[in-house]
């Protein structure tokens, strides 16, 4: 996907592109492309962007540890705001208090818009926080084996023998 040159897309027809996406996302792992589609709309002093997608990833259950996979599915939009000072980082100080308007996604009017990065954070956002294989899955089972059978750590072996001497 190429990145979109905001002050061309203005002057499209209906100020929109639809982007069709088959494809595999760099950074992203999956077992299938991602298969959708994006919409950019320009609206003068912001973008409204939108986006349908999915694909499957590979996830390991946090109880068992085993792999599963799991279907991401993407359905969202976004408003990201014009303004000639979003990419002005220079002459910020290293700290600085955020007001709560701020936290917006802002681009430059003569900037581009990159739809496979703004693709691959929806992606990212969609990972499942807890990775469960199924609802009721038990875990790791504790090995049934007894203790006789219980492997000993040769260096361990003359402390072992030690302890069976005194009852307990």
């Amino acid at each position: 996907m190429d990145a979109i040159y905001i002050p061309q897309l203005s002057k499209a027809p209906a100020r929109t592109e639809e982007i069709q996406v088959k494809e595999f996302l760099p950074g992203l792992e999956t077992l299938t492309p991602v298969r959708g589609r994006i919409r950019v709309q320009h609206h003068g002093n912001y973008l409204e962007v939108s986006g349908q997608a999915e694909a499957i990833i590979t996830c390991t259950c946090n109880r068992c540890l085993q792999n599963y996979n799991h279907r991401l599915v993407v359905d969202t939009k976004e408003i990201i705001w014009l303004d000639e000072a979003a990419n002005e980082t220079d002459d910020l100080p290293l700290e600085r208090e955020i007001v709560l308007e701020d936290l917006v996604e802002t681009l430059s009017p003569q900037g581009y818009f990159d739809p496979c990065e703004w693709l691959y954070e929806q992606m990212c956002l969609e990972y499942p926080q807890r990775q469960l294989c199924d609802t009721k899955c038990p875990g790791i089972q504790p090995s049934t084996a007894s203790n006789s059978e219980k492997p000993v750590d040769r260096r361990w072996a003359s402390l072992e023998s030690w302890k069976k001497e005194f009852p307990g």
